[in-house]
């Protein structure tokens, strides 16, 4: 097995369902060795939200759902009563081998067990501590639950995504995916990644980190923020078009749709000699690109009827000889068929004890000397809890049958 570049970094892990997760899963990919800690009977919140569930051989539904193994992968589960005297002392032992400790608890809540910043900093002083929040820890709404939807809504990302308005179905539209759950693990652990860097190689100490996803959120809106900042102009939801050059946008063919993004002039006189208009590119509402931007509706009707009269293959296969960047719209069956997914290995095996050819998705890191080569599945709810006393703490098998006859783990 090859060497990865965390291999050296424990991480406690006592984050639930996504932000918190998808950080410590890109650490554990680098082969930090995370220790997640889960509720006994309970687990992750994760676990209950629904189909589609592994099947047991009986081709029963278990605990293990999608939802919970697509941010869970190589890390090792505990199950342990956090809220019990007993918990708190061996979540207090862990600590002292461990660079790194992560959570999601509202604001203050760790701190009446003990295990909040300043209580685990005197048990580690080298410790970083992260701790991942909806608002932050300090502020008028510092003590409000949150999701990802309402903070898609909060940060100003509905805002500026969907249908114009005066288009049949205008108004703010939620992206998919949990997206500012995910900006936010990103966030998690390129922060994380900076502090041991700041620790290890600078000669600093371990410290506190304050992350909160509507701080990301906002973060992650990038150039739309920074046009209001500058400007005063609040941006304003256009579909599938692009900010920048122009046209950008999903273009309707006889078959399917395609999505195209022509960010310059040259990339534009290209296109236009591709679809067989050349005398479009001396046009004057879309000689330049500024004047493009300025018409974008009327370039973008341009080119939909033009679209329309022949299939997704045959204007791809013409884009793609001009060099017009350009794709199809993959539904997620189509993605993982897709020759260039294929060719990068974007799914691969993580045997599990429910389903032995456990596909997941591979991480998009890429190092030449110390590649990620090997998966392992999301744990089920404790199933290192008794190893990790055992080797961690040095419990024997009595001890460890007392906790669980206790119900701490």
């Amino acid at each position: 097995m090859a060497r990865l570049p965390l291999e050296k970094i424990r991480v406690l892990d006592l984050t639930r369902v996504l932000a918190g997760p998808f950080g410590s899963q890109a650490l554990a990919d680098m082969g930090a060795d995370v220790i997640k800690v889960e509720r006994p009977v309970v687990g992750d919140d994760a676990r209950i939200f629904g189909e589609p569930y592994l099947r047991d051989a009986e081709g029963n539904p278990t605990r293990e759902n999608a939802f919970y193994m697509s941010v869970n992968r190589n890390k090792r589960s505990v199950a342990l009563n956090i809220a019990s005297a007993r918990g708190q002392e061996l979540i207090r032992e862990l600590v002292k081998s461990c660079d790194v400790v992560m959570e999601n608890y509202k604001v203050g809540d760790l701190k009446r067990y003990g295990l909040d910043y300043e209580s685990l900093k005197a048990v580690n002083p080298r410790i970083i501590y992260c701790s991942v929040t909806g608002y932050g820890q300090d502020g008028p709404l510092a003590s409000k639950p949150g999701y990802d939807a309402v903070f898609q809504g909060e940060c100003g990302l509905m805002s500026v995504t969907g249908v114009p308005e005066g288009k049949p179905g205008a108004g703010p539209m939620k992206v998919g995916p949990s997206i500012i759950d995910l900006f936010t693990g990103l966030n998690v652990a390129n922060a994380i990644l900076a502090a041991l860097y700041h620790r290890d190689a600078a000669g600093g100490e371990g410290q506190y980190i304050d992350i909160a996803l509507l701080d990301c959120g906002v973060s992650a809106l990038s150039h739309y923020a920074q046009i209001y900042l500058t400007s005063g102009e609040v941006p304003v939801r256009r579909g599938t078009q692009g900010n920048g050059g122009m046209p950008t946008s999903m273009f309707p063919c006889s078959d399917g749709a395609i999505m195209i993004t022509s960010g310059n002039d040259k990339q534009y006189i290209a296109l236009c000699d591709a679809v067989g208009h050349p005398e479009l590119k001396d046009d004057p509402r879309f000689y330049t690109n500024v004047e493009r931007v300025k018409n974008r509706d009327e370039i973008t009707e341009v080119f939909n009827a033009i679209f329309r009269t022949n299939s997704v293959d045959y204007w791809l296969d013409k884009l793609g000889v001009a060099g017009i960047p350009s794709g199809p719209i993959n539904d997620l069956e189509q993605v993982f068929a897709y020759p260039q997914a294929v060719h990068r290995g974007l799914r691969v095996r993580a045997p599990h004890p429910l389903k032995p050819d456990l596909d997941v998705i591979r991480s998009p890191l890429n190092f030449s000397e110390t590649p990620i080569t090997d998966y392992r599945a999301p744990p089920m709810l404790g199933e290192h809890t008794r190893d990790v006393l055992a080797q961690e703490l040095g419990l024997d098998a009595a001890a460890i049958e007392r906790l669980a006859e206790d119900g701490i783990i």
